[in-house]
């Protein structure tokens, strides 16, 4: 009998997209009960996508997307790419992902030839290490049986990325707090040798958790009912070299809340203090009302 796919190798998986003519792809959303894809799943095989129209030599330093409808898991997502620029040193990209005869996501990347230049980086912040943090499942356990079953069923599910806030949170009563937060993230198993695809890897796990952090401020968290979270657009620039199965910091915060959006932005490091990728991103976080 066949051993079920772990979640990484789903993910791996999830992002070997099917070529179907030149500039054209095909992608299918994980099986998982979800009403629309994750946005990280669509950065990552627009991404995908667009590696495959640049010649080797190149890496991308920067995408820039915006969300335009909710993805339907149910059906394959559609990658087109145009090819805008291949220049001596940059490369450019268009991607839109369809679904149903529509765009549901848009996306330009660029890439550049390896040169050297200036170096400076801000430093990490002071954090205590993963090893000394509690496991999402170790947080579960340490929760009452006040915790709804959303919640346990979040917790409980079998992710690709493992993540390990610095910060506990109480999602059960939110409490106003500072709109900063810190987690540890990382692939939950070995991935293969191969820069693009921990490239991807942390485009998909960019889109976690960020959004969370404009709703410190305000007691909310992703769970209550009566909060409409999504995200509307997102970018992300690669600093460095990394492995996306090593352990990575990723500081976040949120500088600014208005008009039901909030905007928030993300440092990622590795554990030696290198920064590697910067993320900003706004989203809607739209209060219900009855």
């Amino acid at each position: 009998m066949q051993a079920m796919a772990s979640a990484l190798e789903v993910l791996v998986e999830t992002l070997d997209l099917e070529p179907l003519e030149e500039n054209l792809f095909r992608g299918r959303s994980p099986q998982v009960g979800w009403q629309r894809v994750f946005g990280g799943q669509v950065i990552g095989q627009a991404l995908v996508s667009a590696l495959r129209t640049v010649d080797g030599g190149r890496a991308v330093h920067s995408l820039h997307g915006y969300f335009i409808r909710p993805g339907d898991p149910s059906i394959p997502i559609i990658y087109e790419v145009d090819r805008y620029r291949d220049g001596k040193s940059f490369t450019t990209r268009n991607v839109v992902a369809i679904q149903h005869g529509h765009p549901i996501f848009t996306m330009a990347a660029s890439f550049q030839r390896a040169e050297d230049g200036f170096e400076h980086q801000i430093t990490m912040p002071e954090v205590p290490a993963p090893e000394d943090l509690p496991s999402e499942k170790e947080l579960l356990a340490s929760f009452s049986d006040r915790v709804p079953d959303n919640i346990r069923r979040y917790f409980s599910r079998e992710r690709p990325i493992e993540l390990r806030p610095v910060m506990r949170r109480n999602y059960i009563e939110p409490e106003k707090a500072d709109p900063v937060q810190h987690v540890w993230i990382r692939a939950t198993g070995p991935l293969p040798d191969d820069a693009t695809l921990h490239q991807c890897v942390l485009a998909y796990a960019s889109d976690m958790t960020l959004l969370d952090t404009s709703l410190l401020p305000h007691a909310h968290s992703l769970f209550d009912p009566d909060i409409m979270l999504a995200s509307l657009d997102h970018a992300l620039w690669f600093h460095r070299p990394f492995r996306a199965d090593d352990w990575l910091l990723y500081a976040q915060d949120s500088p600014s809340a208005h008009g039901a959006r909030g905007f928030n932005r993300g440092s990622v490091y590795t554990r030696d203090g290198t920064l590697i990728a910067s993320v900003a991103q706004e989203g809607l976080i739209r209060q219900r009302r009855s």
